[in-house]
């Protein structure tokens, strides 16, 4: 696998990520949970940016990005907060391992370093939204 082929395989997941944080933000209320709707509109915007700086790269290696899905599987959540949450987390966690498969696909240097700053932020997001600390993150 190259690191184009890890990339790409990125990108898919943050096309994954913002759909389905997308849907989650259409699950919460900024009136009724507050909190909890900040959270997933800083998600979404943060995996927004980073699908958006995954094409851009992708482009600048002179790769094709590969195109979101139409649509994604989504639980219905419709009046579970809790369950907002769960999704939100498990989404977080599986980022995370896509993310330590860039940085195990990365050679050393800017690359690596900047694979690394992206699965620890969706470490740190897992920790906000309940996850348990892990040794290993994406593991």
């Amino acid at each position: 696998m190259t690191y184009l082929d890890a990339l790409q395989t990125t990108l898919a997941a943050e096309h994954a990520a913002v759909y389905v944080y997308g849907y989650l933000g259409a699950q919460t209320s900024a009136s009724a949970r507050p909190t909890q709707y900040d959270a997933i509109a800083a998600a979404y915007l943060a995996h927004r940016g980073r699908r958006d700086d995954l094409t851009s790269l992708v482009l600048e290696l002179g790769g094709e990005p590969v195109a979101a899905s139409a649509a994604y599987a989504v639980a219905d959540l419709s009046g579970d907060p809790d369950g907002v949450d769960r999704a939100a987390l498990a989404l977080e966690r599986d980022c995370a391992a896509t993310y330590r498969y860039l940085v195990g696909s990365s050679a050393e240097g800017e690359a690596r370093t900047a694979a690394l700053a992206l699965l620890l932020d969706s470490a740190a997001r897992a920790l906000a939204l309940g996850g348990a600390p892990e040794t290993l993150p994406g593991t």
